[in-house]
């Protein structure tokens, strides 16, 4: 299939298509300026896969959790471009992206959520696909859920902001970490394949972003 690709749930704008069996993509780093840059993002991408949007038969995007206006970005330019040609999207969990990227067939994802808590979730690999072990959730470091056995690989910034902190409640069992690892549209992409495969998309207006944090809006003098 002619598939697109779009990830904004960072500080990184990402964009990936699909020719048939060949891949392309770009990543870049936006700094909250990703609405500026997306759409020529995916411009460059179809051109360099040599494919008309007209083309594209589906489009996948990084629903999160993440940052909140990435979130929104990534939803909203996938909900226009699949509304106005009647394409069936399909959204892909952050934290699981993180696991397809890592190469690894145990992972502990987690991405900072600011406010002295992680977006959490932990996978392993079956076959050519992943197995929930943890679903994702937002917790303190220190309250994360345990898994069992060793060898986990430990993914995203999460590690980075609270390092020492998980790695007090998660001790041995996580023998790697990759805190500069981060979701990307490629494998945004990856795991949306068979999902269109199995006839699982969506109508456009169901693009929409996954928070976990109850409270997405919060005013200047609430915060933290």
């Amino acid at each position: 299939m002619n598939l697109l690709a779009i990830d904004t749930s960072t500080d990184t704008c990402s964009v990936a298509a699909s020719r048939g069996e060949a891949f392309f993509s770009r990543s870049e780093p936006a700094l909250q300026r990703q609405a500026e840059k997306v759409l020529g993002m995916v411009e460059g991408v179809l051109a360099e896969a040599r494919l008309e949007l007209g083309q594209i038969e589906g489009i996948a995007y990084g629903e999160g959790p993440g940052s909140f206006t990435g979130l929104r970005i990534a939803a909203g330019v996938t909900q226009g471009l699949a509304l106005a040609r009647g394409l069936g999207v399909v959204g892909v969990g952050s934290l699981l992206t993180l696991a397809e990227d890592s190469a690894s067939e145990r992972v502990i994802a987690c991405i900072d959520a600011h406010m002295g808590e992680v977006y959490h979730a932990a996978y392993r690999r079956a076959g050519s696909g992943w197995t929930e072990v943890s679903p994702p959730g937002l917790y303190k470091p220190e309250a994360v859920p345990i898994v069992s056995g060793s060898d986990w690989t430990g993914c995203g910034d999460g590690f980075a902001a609270h390092r020492e902190r998980l790695a007090s409640r998660l001790g041995d069992r996580v023998s790697m970490i990759r805190s500069d690892a981060a979701p990307s549209a490629r494998a945004v992409l990856k795991l949306a394949i068979p999902r269109f495969a199995a006839g699982e998309a969506k109508d456009a207006a169901t693009a929409v972003p996954v928070y976990l944090r109850d409270r997405v809006a919060r005013k200047t003098g609430e915060r933290g």
